[in-house]
């Protein structure tokens, strides 16, 4: 087993780690963030990933974590990067994180294998291979390991992971990358390194298109009288095509999407070719989240000043309390600015979002939310809130208008209970 130095214990980083623990492997983590390091030391995981924390437990004995780079790099004969690269207002992504664990690499102490796992520019990996001949680090190789993990389900993405890619220019260095992964069993593609960077950002432009264009065609039902959910049945029977990501809802969100979305349209900019199909993807996705105001307006009139509409879910998908880009945001937002009371709630996200949005109320739980309300938005599917009594909540409810954002509610009992429903792609019931 091998020696690993893992930079950055985000969500990547630190599934990264105790995955790779795991595997056999001996890791030091690093990060600049003290208190996250205090916090893993003492056996607390600052971030919600399910199986994570009893991970990290099991794993103790090959996880030490720390906040001094000479000690990490010294330690590790790969030195993982992990760190977050978030979009720029041009677009671009930001990638100082990436440069500074480069200018903390050591000049001259035994021989490394450097491996880029966060998302990066197609690019990228030549300017890092360039600037460490430039600085005479011919004890430094290079290698891109893109991860595709997704939050919720992080620890099964990795253990069971549909393909490893490596991307090398040194035949020999990809073979030593691709052995830390034996143990896992799964699928393995050797390419070269802009390749592998690029697969990474194909992959998430290609589901966000895929979720994008299922938005569309629920749009078109809802004028036509189609049910999205038996078209999108219909066209995942092809095998051509495939069920995943053909479920209709108010948008896609979180850390990865959008920002790699953005950035390859930008990449393609920056080479001088509009990418027309990412700026529609984009386009899209930020209109889908604000038709549920068109939706509420049918069912509540014009005026929604003073109207309490409960939202369920804050987080952009369920089992995580990452707010970034969720529906929630804009479409809370877009309440507020109506002058209608919006109150929310989250099993796990609420604390994320106060900071963002602090007109926002908060309730303690689903039944607090809905006390009153006279509508209600399923933003995020969290199991907690499709099992709920629903015949209670009706008696809750000032009005009893259910709004599903995510299709994932039984709209003929909720009818049939009394409920106006009303899904996405789906025709309005009315009990």
């Amino acid at each position: 087993m091998s020696r690993l130095t893992v930079v950055g214990v985000g969500y990547v980083g630190l599934v990264t780690a105790a995955c790779m623990a795991e595997l056999g492997h001996e890791i030091v983590a690093l990060d600049v963030d003290a208190g996250k390091i205090h916090a893993l030391r003492e056996g607390r995981v600052p971030i919600y990933e399910p199986g994570l924390s009893e991970l990290v437990a099991a794993n103790r004995g090959r996880l030490e974590f720390t906040t001094e780079p000479a000690y990490a790099y010294r330690a590790g004969e790969f030195i993982f990067i992990c760190v977050d690269t978030p979009s720029t207002p041009s677009g671009d992504a930001d990638l100082t994180r990436i440069w500074q664990a480069v200018d903390d690499l050591p000049p001259d102490e035994g021989r490394h294998v450097l491996v880029t796992k966060s998302t990066v520019p197609v690019g990228t990996g030549a300017l890092v291979q360039a600037e460490l001949a430039q600085r005479g680090y011919r004890h430094i190789s290079y290698a891109s390991n893109p991860e595709f993990l997704r939050e919720g389900t992080a620890i099964d993405d990795f253990m069971h992971t549909d393909r490893v890619v490596v991307g090398a220019d040194d035949p020999d260095v990809a073979t030593q990358v691709a052995r830390l992964y034996e143990g896992l069993d799964r699928p393995l593609l050797v390419t070269d390194v802009a390749s592998a960077e690029m697969i990474k950002y194909a992959s998430n432009a290609f589901l966000a298109t895929k979720i994008s264009f299922i938005n569309e065609i629920a749009n078109v039902c809802e004028t036509t009288g189609a049910d999205v959910r038996v078209v999108a049945r219909g066209m995942g029977m092809d095998h051509r095509i495939g069920p995943h990501f053909l479920q209709a809802g108010i948008g896609y969100g979180g850390s990865c999407f959008p920002k790699d979305v953005s950035a390859l349209k930008q990449i393609a900019g920056n080479s001088g070719y509009h990418f027309q199909l990412l700026s529609a993807v984009i386009e899209v996705n930020e209109l889908q989240k604000r038709r549920v105001i068109g939706k509420l307006k049918r069912h509540l009139g014009d005026e929604l000043r003073g109207r309490r509409i409960a939202l369920l879910g804050l987080a952009f998908k369920p089992n995580t309390d990452d707010i970034r880009e969720a529906s929630s945001l804009v479409l809370a937002g877009r309440l507020l600015a109506e002058g209608a009371e919006v109150v929310g709630y989250d099993p796990i996200a609420t604390d994320n979002i106060r900071a963002v949005l602090p007109r926002l109320a908060h309730a303690s739980s689903a039944m607090a939310a809905l006390e009153g309300a006279e509508a209600c938005v399923l933003v995020t599917e969290w199991r907690e809130f499709l099992d709920l009594d629903w015949t209670a909540v009706k008696q809750a409810m000032a009005r009893p208008v259910v709004i599903d954002g995510r299709n994932a509610l039984d709209g003929a009992a909720l009818t049939k209970l009394g409920f106006a429903y009303e899904g996405i792609g789906t025709r309005v019931r009315r009990g």
